[in-house]
């Protein structure tokens, strides 16, 4: 007689699940929580379902899949488990925030994470708020509303305190620190910057220290500040990325990062290498970010000769600038394109 086939447990699956996720193949972790939720589903466990439906949308969000991640986060922000848990919608909605940010929809982004601040104010649930705050404060920042962000920010570091876990202070740090920068606060940047790369431990989660490096070495050398600190973010956050794995998006932004640093460095020609590169992956990017990388790259023709080249980059960098929702970086290169005779007059007595 032929066995029969058991099937697998819910438990069993989200073990497998998080298993992959561990090992950074989110696809895989994505397929397994699917799975798991399906199983919760047929069983009638909601709560099962709308924990392994989240655990699937953060690891499309990872993937780099945002339209499905969005979708998922919508229908879990609109379940009825979410209706009746404060807990879960805020979780919900500032998922939802992110991936629309990570789609370039940074209105959409705002008001989501907007609606998700505040929805818990308990001690036990700060962590929730905190992510809140943070996904409001990323979308304000990269739309360039950086008072609304900054103002965000003071209520943040007001939530900080000796009791937070030190994971969740040196998140929190460390985004007041990304919009210090943003808003030409190098000084204030550098600081909680600092009090992040103190807080975070690379031996407790060696995942969250690379892309933090990787992250503060972009902001530092968004203000120009190419300093030995600054290449050490760039080193660490390659090595560490080499030992635990990345997304193809963030092995792109390691490599932008170095391309920015070779520019800030007098190799523009280098920069350039590496920018004509990351160009054909462009499109698996955020519009923002896209549009980072075409206006580096127009600098750094600029600086070679190729001043026609350099036109075309600027073009398309604002074009990608309007479609995320960033009209200052869009204006920013629309001006570099079109200079007025203040910056004719600047460049006639440099030269």
């Amino acid at each position: 007689m032929r066995e029969k086939k058991v099937a697998p447990s819910y438990a069993a699956v989200e073990l497998e699940a998080r298993g992959h996720r561990a090992s950074h193949e989110f696809t895989k972790a994505a397929d397994g929580a699917r799975s798991a939720a399906d199983i919760a589903l047929d069983e009638g466990d909601s709560t099962g379902w709308w924990n392994m439906t989240f655990l699937q949308a953060e690891n499309l969000l990872d993937a780099g899949d945002f339209a499905e991640c969005t979708a998922l986060a919508k229908s879990l922000s609109e379940a009825s488990l979410a209706a009746a848990s404060p807990q879960h919608r805020a979780r919900a909605l500032t998922m939802l925030a992110n991936s629309l940010r990570s789609e370039g929809l940074l209105e959409q982004a705002i008001e989501t994470a907007a609606s998700a601040v505040g929805l818990v104010d308990d001690d036990a649930d700060m962590e929730i708020d905190v992510h809140a705050r943070q996904a409001l404060i990323a979308a304000f920042g990269e739309s360039g509303k950086l008072g609304e962000a900054w103002k965000e920010c003071l209520s943040l570091s007001a939530r900080i305190s000796d009791e937070m876990d030190d994971q969740l202070a040196g998140k929190a740090y460390w985004v007041i620190g990304n919009v210090a920068f943003l808003g030409d606060k190098v000084g204030e940047g550098l600081h909680y910057h600092e009090l992040a790369a103190e807080t975070f431990s690379p031996s407790r989660n060696l995942d969250v220290w690379a892309k933090f490096n990787k992250a503060s070495a972009a902001m530092r050398l968004a203000a120009e500040v190419a300093d030995a600190a600054t290449l050490r973010c760039i080193e660490r956050a390659e090595l560490a990325t080499e030992v635990v794995g990345g997304s193809e998006e963030e092995i792109l932004l390691l490599r932008l990062n170095r391309a920015h640093w070779n520019y800030l460095a007098g190799d523009a020609a280098a920069a350039l290498e590496l920018l004509e590169d990351i160009k054909g992956n462009a499109d698996q990017l955020p519009s923002q970010i896209a549009g980072e990388i075409f206006l580096l790259m127009a600098r750094a023709q600029a600086e070679t000769g190729s001043q026609e080249a350099a036109k075309e980059s600027l073009v398309e960098a604002a074009h990608r600038f309007d479609k995320a929702g960033a009209p200052q970086r869009a204006r920013q290169a629309r001006e570099m394109l079109s200079p007025g005779p203040d910056s004719q007059q600047d460049d006639s007595q440099q030269g």
